[in-house]
Parts: structure tokens; C-alpha cells; sequence
């Protein structure tokens, strides 16, 4: 399940555009992009090259100076200076610059790039990293910047190359805009192209059988992948024609145990969840007990939003659609769920306030997902207890007839035998063990993501989908209509994908593949199947940095069934290079210990009244926050503000930022996340 610690999107995470980082809401804007009209060579087919500052009716296509193509998100202005083309969002404090610019080198390119942007950066350089050669560019590096906390927003530039020729991008955006609107982002990133590129397609080839020479090879890179990235373990199952032609392991289960994973091996297999709980609702409106339009307070009347008119309007649908404007939300259950059950997270739902229309854009909620699910087990036996009732109707109408008999909600259960240990990198780029425990936080809210799962169990859902809604042997097991409407696109994620139900469908190279990623503490996963193809893949890891490994293994298995650009492999080079490169540039700016100063200003205990206690712990050399359900030891960094902040290094929930202050004479430590903002205060 996506979490808010990882970028939203694998265009995002994969380093072609900079990450919508979650972690602040607001800051100035530079520039005065949008309020100017500048004229410039170069006619674009969409949107004239003379910009104008209103906004746009629809995503529209244009190019750059150069004639590099791109496509402006609707709503967002476009302003042209020169040879920079500049997209404000339209809440007015974010912008993406795409300027063409003359230089011998990477640096002297960025430089002009700020220069023609309007400003030079205020910002601190922390870092550089590369980027991966495709969709024609090459040379791609990524330079990020310091900015204060207080401004609230991320600052990255990059430049990249075609025929000897730089195109380089400037992002400074809010990071409450860059959450809310990371489908537009994704979009602009996703749409730039070289001028005169054509994307590779495969559109109209025939996919080459999965045996011999091609599945050695598939299965040689996984294991080379899970070294580069120092993946303990891997599990991975390939279906073709019906047919299951690869289910086995890598590497360990656990670092320091021989163990070897193997198809039986269970994964908390997180949002790949979330598929499984939309086929449950499926197979209720085949039952004609529902239908997708059916509104949620029909059936469960305690569901309410914080907006009364967006709770009278919220059909099945919506609750696992990713549509109906809820902004993602995730601290309140992941910091405090020692006392949560499902009636308490529908409960948190009421004090949540969408901010965008129904269907107007993409955003990721767990929570309404997961009433999705508790609304579904309540249909099914009504009047049990929600959690009771939504696992025994995925007991019923899910695991029982597709044969998934090792997937459990029950962690004691799959804790007990053949699974696979949770990893993270520590705060020096070593592999080691995960923080464990705050994936119990996913218990309350286990439609979203709560199950454990293996390849075979998985094979077997993802067999069914393949076939149709039928089982081995034919039988049927659930109508095709009513299947399929689950990955019919209910709101778009960038230029070439979109979401359904609890399934992402992507028309990528001219390729339809449907599928979900999954992300836990020390968990990815990642299910997807080729409906024209009947080819299907379950891949499971044991650590965080799995992400990168689950989207490199896709992209290898498109390359080896039509004859693809075999780009994968450098794709996981480059992108090993720049986590090591990211880690190097973050520890730098890290005290440990914390700065003895900083830490004795501290308070003992503080409060916020949506996530809790945080106690101070504090021992010679060592400082630790402490949350209840979950702790770390703390690292220190001085912001370029004057600013302290208190950063959490325990591996698998590092990089939680809290900054000292005060406030009405109290001191404060403030958490910010996505579009939301959080202050403890001290608590007498």
C-alpha cells in the first residue's frame, strides 16, 4: 500500500521528474509565472507560443523553444519567457519551468536554467543524482535543493540531453499541491518528449512465449536486480497462456537466516489488497445484494464525511475509486492505532474534508477504501462487527472459492510460518530489519491493506481475472461484465494510466496492463496482468527499496515478450546510483547523535490531538521520540531557516520530520504531510 513516506506514482518514484514529496503545505511562489505574456519562436500545436494567464479548459498539448512536446495539465496557466516555458498550478504557488538552454555541461545548463526561470535558487544545494536514459533523453541528472521547512514545498531542477542539446526543468511546488495534484505533475513529466520522438510501443506485436532463453534471462535479472538494490528477499510467480511458468524465491527470507523464500512464502502484501476487496464487492453486486451506484449511507448510515453534501453523494464506487476529492491522509491511523478497530477508522473519516470535486482528479485515500471493504462485509452479515463481518466475506466470496488457502488478515497466523522478515535500508544505506510493529497500524484499516499473501494464492486471483471471472476448469466464478468494470477508468494518473476500482490500468507502450503496487513497512509488492496477452506476474519483496525492483521487473518482462529496448537494466544501475547518492547527500546534513543544545531545549512530553503523545527519551548521547505504539532514535539537522528539526532514523520509518518551536509560550515540534499539518504541543 502506498504510504505517505513514498512517492505516489512509479514515474515519480523511477527519478524522471522529481518526487511530490508529503511533507509541508505552503511557501512562496518564485517568479510571477502566469501574469505575463512574452513572445517566442517556435509554434506548438495546442497552445500558442504567445502565452495567455488564464487558465486551461483541458489537457493541452505544446512544446517547448526547441520544440521538445509536453502536455499542460488542465486548470494549470502557462507563461512563456523566452525559452522557458512555465506551468503555474492553479492555486497560484507552484511551478514547473521546461526551458531549453545552450551549455557544455550539467551545471553551467542548470545555472542558465535559473537565470531564465527569473531567479537564481535562494536555496541550498543538498544534492545531485542521475537519472535513467529513455523516451529519447539522455544524461539526466537531479539536483535538489534545502528548502526552509517553513516554506512547505520541494525545490528540485534536472537537466537531460537530445542530440547534443539540453532541455532542463525547474520544480517548485507547494507539497500541498504537489499531493493534490501529483497526477497533473506526473502527466507534465510523462508527456515530455524530444522534438520528433516517437515513444516505443508494442501496440499490434505478438507476445513471444515465456520459456527457454527469455525466462532464464527474466529470472537471472531479478536476482541481479535484488543484489544492486541489497533486497534480502524475493518472490515471483509468472502465468502465460493459462499456464504457470515460473513460482519460486531469492535471496533470504531474513538477513542472517538461510531460509529461502519460495512461492509459499508470505508477503504483507499491502494494497495489493485493496483488488481483492473490490472483487468481494464485485461478486456482491453479481449477488445483486449492491450495485457500484448504491449510496454508502444506505447501507452503512454511520458513514459520513466532514462535508455533509459529499456524504449524501458518496456511492460504492467511490469509496475505491480514488476520485472523490479525499485527500490521502495517513498519519492519523499510522501514529495512533494502539486502540483503533474499524469502527473508530470510519469514525476519523467525519473529519475529513475533501478538496477537489467528485472525478476531478486523483487522490489516493486508504481510509475510504477501507469502509469500502467494512461497507462490503456489512452487506454480506449485517449487524457483525465490521472487522469480523469484511474478513468473512473475503473468507466466502473470495479466498475460499479462488483456492487462496494461506491469505490471513490474522498476523499471528502468518507470523507464525514460512514468511518473509520486513528490511529497510538504516540511515547509512546498510540493509538490515525493518520497524516492525507500525505495520499493525494496517489491522483497522486491513481493506486497504491488510492481507498476507503468496505467489500461489495470488496466481490463482490473478488466473481468474486472466480467464475472465472463470476457474480452472472453466467453471464460472464471477460474470466478465461486472469483473471488468473494476478496471474501467474512473480518473487519470498522469499521461498514460488511469484508476478504476482498486486497479490501476495503464495503456504504456501501447500495452493494456492492469495490476496494483503494494507498499508496507519493509513490504512492496506488485500484481499486474496483460488482458490482450493472457500474461500475468506476481512479484513479492521483503524490503523498501523492492519498489525499484518491482517496476525494473516489469519493464524486463515487456522487453523479453516483444523484443523491447533492453533498457532495464540500466535503468536499475542508475537507479541504485542515485538511492546511494541520495542517502550519502541526506546523512551529511544529519547529527548523530542529535546537537546536544537542540536536545536539551526540548520538552519531555507533547500532545497533538490527532496523533497522540510524543515522549522524549533522552540518555547520554542518544535521543529517542517516543509515540507509543512505535519509537526511533532521532537525528538532528539545522535548516537553512535557523531551524531545528528532529528526524527519525529507525529503518523503514526514517525521514519523519519534526520541527522545534514554540508557540503561546509552549513548545511545539510540527509535523507536516501532504496537504495536512500537524503541531504537538507541550504537554504539562
Amino acid at each position: 500500500m502506498w504510504r505517505g513516506a513514498i512517492a505516489l506514482l512509479p514515474a515519480l518514484a523511477l527519478g524522471a521528474c522529481p518526487a511530490a514529496s508529503p511533507d509541508g503545505q505552503s511557501g512562496e511562489a518564485a517568479g510571477d509565472a502566469g501574469a505575463r505574456e512574452e513572445t517566442a519562436p517556435a509554434p506548438s500545436p495546442g497552445i500558442s507560443r504567445r502565452s495567455a494567464s488564464s487558465a486551461l479548459a483541458a489537457d493541452t498539448p505544446g512544446t517547448t523553444a526547441a520544440g521538445h512536446t509536453f502536455v499542460a495539465p488542465a486548470g494549470w496557466s502557462l507563461t512563456v519567457r523566452g525559452a522557458a516555458s512555465i506551468l503555474e498550478a492553479p492555486e497560484g504557488n507552484s511551478r514547473i519551468a521546461l526551458i531549453d538552454v545552450q551549455a557544455k555541461e550539467p551545471d553551467a545548463a542548470i545555472a542558465e536554467a535559473w537565470s531564465l526561470y527569473g531567479r537564481p535558487p535562494q536555496w541550498q544545494l543538498a544534492g545531485t543524482r542521475p537519472g535513467p536514459d529513455r523516451n529519447g533523453w539522455s544524461g539526466q541528472r537531479v539536483y535538489s535543493y534545502r528548502a526552509p521547512p517553513g516554506e512547505h514545498r520541494t525545490v528540485e531542477a534536472g537537466v537531460m540531453q537530445r542530440d547534443g542539446r539540453w532541455l532542463a526543468w525547474i520544480y517548485d511546488v507547494d507539497n500541498g499541491v504537489a499531493d493534490k495534484r501529483s497526477a497533473a505533475i506526473s502527466l507534465i513529466f510523462d508527456s515530455l518528449l524530444p522534438e520528433g520522438y516517437s515513444r516505443e510501443s508494442f501496440a499490434g506485436r505478438e507476445a513471444h512465449a515465456l520459456d527457454g532463453e527469455r525466462l532464464d534471462e527474466l529470472v537471472a535479472f531479478v536476482e541481479r536486480t535484488r543484489q544492486a538494490l541489497d533486497i534480502p528477499g524475493v518472490s515471483l510467480g509468472l502465468l502465460q497462456r493459462g499456464r504457470k511458468v515460473f513460482a519460486g524465491g531469492f535471496g533470504v527470507r531474513e538477513l542472517g537466516r538461510e531460509e529461502r523464500p519460495d512461492a509459499d512464502t508470505l508477503y504483507l502484501v499491502a494494497s495489493v489488497t485493496k483488488p481483492l476487496t473490490t472483487l468481494m464487492l464485485a461478486k456482491l453486486v453479481e449477488e445483486g445484494k449492491l450495485t457500484w451506484e448504491t449510496p454508502v449511507t444506505r447501507v452503512l448510515p454511520q458513514f459520513a464525511l466532514g462535508d455533509a453534501d459529499t456524504t449524501r453523494n458518496v456511492q460504492i464506487r467511490h469509496l475505491v475509486c480514488a476520485c472523490t476529492g479525499l485527500p490521502r491522509q495517513d498519519f492519523e491511523w499510522l501514529m495512533e492505532f494502539q486502540d483503533a478497530t474499524p469502527a473508530t477508522t470510519l469514525a476519523m473519516l467525519r473529519g475529513m474534508q475533501p478538496t477537489s470535486g467528485f472525478g476531478e482528479m486523483f487522490q489516493y485515500s486508504n481510509l475510504l477504501a477501507a469502509a469500502g471493504g467494512f461497507v462490503g462485509g456489512q452487506v454480506r452479515f449485517p449487524g457483525t462487527e465490521l472487522g469480523e463481518a469484511y474478513d468473512r466475506a473475503m473468507q466466502a466470496l473470495v479466498f475460499d472459492p479462488l483456492g487462496m488457502n494461506a491469505t490471513t488478515f490474522d498476523f499471528q497466523v502468518a507470523l507464525a510460518g514460512n514468511h518473509a522478515s520486513a528490511h529497510a535500508l538504516d540511515v547509512d544505506g546498510n540493509p538490515t530489519r525493518s520497524i516492525f510493529d507500525v505495520n499493525y497500524a494496517i489491522v483497522p484499516v486491513r481493506p486497504a491493506g491488510g492481507a498476507w499473501s503468496n505467489v500461489n494464492d495470488l496466481l490463482k486471483y490473478v488466473a481468474m481475472e486472466l480467464a475472465g471471472g472463470r476457474l480452472p476448469g472453466g467453471s464460472r466464478y464471477v460474470a466478465a461484465d461486472v469483473l471488468n468494470e473494476r478496471s474501467e477508468p474512473n480518473v487519470r494518473i498522469g499521461n498514460e494510466a488511469a484508476y478504476g476500482m482498486g486497479l490501476v490500468v495503464s495503456s504504456a507502450h501501447g500495452v493494456r496492463t492492469v495490476g496494483h503496487p503494494g507498499s508496507m513497512f519493509g513490504y512492496r509488492s506488485q500484481v499486474f496482468w496483460l488482458p490482450d496477452h493472457d500474461v500475468g506476474a506476481v512479484i513479492l519483496t521483503n524490503a523498501d527499496q523492492g519498489w525499484t525492483l518491482t517496476s525494473a521487473v516489469e519493464r524486463r518482462l515487456l522487453e523479453l515478450l516483444f523484443d523491447g529496448e533492453p533498457r532495464a537494466e540500466d535503468d536499475v544501475r542508475v537507479a541504485a546510483e542515485a538511492m546511494r547518492e541520495r542517502i550519502a547527500s541526506e546523512r551529511e546534513l544529519l547529527a548523530i547523535p542529535p546537537d546536544r543544545a537542540a536536545a536539551a531545549r526540548l520538552a519531555d512530553r507533547y500532545e497533538n490531538p490527532a496523533l497522540g503523545e510524543v515522549t522524549i527519551r533522552k540518555a547520554p548521547g542518544d535521543v529517542v521520540f517516543d509515540f507509543g505504539e512505535w519509537r526511533s532514535r532521532v537525528a538532528s539537522r539545522e535548516n537553512p531557516d535557523g531551524t531545528v528539526s528532529f528526524v527519525t532514523i529507525v529503518p523503514g520509518f526514517s525521514g519523519v520530520e519534526l520541527v522545534a518551536g514554540e508557540a503561546d509560550g509552549r513548545r511545539t515540534l510540527t509535523l507536516r504531510n501532504g496537504q495536512h499539518e500537524y503541531v504537538f504541543r507541550e504537554k504539562s
